[in-house]
């Protein structure tokens, strides 16, 4: 963080995005701390449409249904660059440059048993091994962390990458992913009961009461003007 010539300058809190799976060997986070947080983080709240027809074809809804919660989703940059780890001789960079970041970001659009598991499966397929029972792909539930305040779940709906410099064995040296996200509201979750939805609807009932705290606060702060506004 850049010098601001005041001895108690907040610590600067770091964005992340973290997957939470169940491993072979128990609950193994995949936490990816953003290196930069973005410079701009871009949100579009979808409300549902009661004058669009439902599909029973029973005409429009009353104008002030609103039978769940609003689609909420995030569009972010992140920047990597592993100059400062190659200057510092880190092993990782130098071997891989940022391609170890990218490939923890591309885990969390992919059906996965865990970072452990999914290395064993790998390199039993490598080796000519089937695997044994039959499973159904699902991709594991991501919290959206940006701040103690505003910790979501998530499902990554877009994943674009740009890479602009690259190591002599051609691995990327610096590269921005651009990510789209959807937050999954505690409904999504009603036929599922695990460690990791749990922990998923507390985070977004969580968020939820601090935002209703904060638009308390602003009435509260506002109650002089808003008496000024109404005529009676």
């Amino acid at each position: 963080m850049p010098e601001t010539g005041f001895s108690r300058s907040p610590k600067l809190q770091k964005g992340a995005l973290v997957q939470i799976v169940q491993d072979v060997v128990g609950v193994v986070p995949n936490v990816i701390a953003f290196q930069y947080n973005p410079e701009k983080l871009s949100s579009t709240l979808t409300p549902w449409n009661p004058f669009e027809v439902d599909q029973t074809q029973r005409g429009a809804q009353a104008p002030t249904v609103q039978p769940f919660d609003p689609k909420l989703t995030f569009t972010l940059d992140l920047e990597l660059d592993a100059t400062d780890g190659l200057e510092a001789g880190d092993a990782v960079a130098v071997e891989a440059g940022v391609a170890d970041r990218l490939a923890a970001l591309k885990k969390l659009t992919l059906p996965t048993q865990g970072l452990i598991g999914d290395l064993i499966q790998s390199a039993r397929a490598l080796a000519g091994g089937a695997d044994q029972a039959a499973r159904r792909p699902t991709v594991p539930v991501v919290l959206f962390v940006w701040g103690a305040g505003r910790i979501l779940p998530v499902r990554v709906t877009s994943f674009s990458v740009e890479e602009t410099l690259f190591s002599p064995g051609l691995d990327p040296i610096q590269a921005k992913v651009s990510l789209g996200l959807e937050v999954l509201t505690p409904d999504v979750f009603k036929c599922r009961r695990d460690p990791a939805t749990e922990l998923a609807v507390a985070a977004y009932n969580f968020t939820r009461l601090r935002e209703d705290a904060l638009a308390l606060a602003n009435v509260r702060n506002n109650a002089d003007a808003i008496r000024g506004l109404l005529p009676f």
